[in-house]
């Protein structure tokens, strides 16, 4: 029988408190950040999205954004691959918010919060082929989407509209203008 040694006790390493101030899986999150808040949170993807575009090192792009380069590598980390030589690239796909506006199947114009590139992408891709649509007629671009949903921060699937007759009714109706797909009402 092993005896412990009046008090002493092995202590565990405890890993440092993880930040939440930036992990953010709703609007209302968001919401409630300083105007400061959103202007620095926005700032990472499009960093990144100049990086993977224009080529632009972390700190030009960091500079671009708006943000320090410092700030960009220990926030925006999960879209960063640090290279052997130093270099930071940007991933493929990150994990960083994204406040995105989508055409929904049941709710109309509706903002979205993701967590993913390829969300936000998608839902990019969508309103693009909703507006050459309302501008030209032609569906092509909806017909070529890969998937017709995304799935925002909390991991709920929301249909995007691809249905011509709604999306004819709803331009009609001024609900899909250009103003109404990218500017915010808050």
């Amino acid at each position: 029988m092993k005896r412990q040694s009046k008090g002493i006790r092995k202590s565990k390493r405890q890993s440092k408190p993880k930040n939440n101030r930036w992990t953010i899986t709703t609007i209302n999150q968001f919401f409630e950040l300083s105007e400061r808040d959103h202007d620095v949170l926005l700032a990472f993807p499009e960093a990144l999205s100049l990086m993977r575009e224009k080529h632009l090192s972390a700190s030009d792009a960091a500079r671009a954004a708006g943000i320090s380069r410092r700030l960009l590598v220990r926030e925006g980390r999960s879209g960063l691959q640090k290279l052997k030589n130093g270099r930071y690239v940007a991933k493929p796909n990150d994990h960083l918010f994204r406040l995105v506006i989508a055409v929904s199947k049941d709710q109309g114009t509706v903002e979205v919060a993701t967590n993913e590139f390829r969300e936000a992408s998608m839902a990019g891709k969508h309103s693009a082929a909703v507006q050459r649509y309302l501008e030209t007629g032609d569906d092509s671009g909806l017909r070529r989407l890969p998937r017709n949903y995304i799935i925002d921060a909390q991991g709920n699937r929301i249909e995007l509209l691809v249905d011509l007759d709604e999306l004819d009714r709803l331009g009609s109706a001024g609900e899909l203008s250009f103003e109404s797909l990218y500017a915010r009402n808050r």
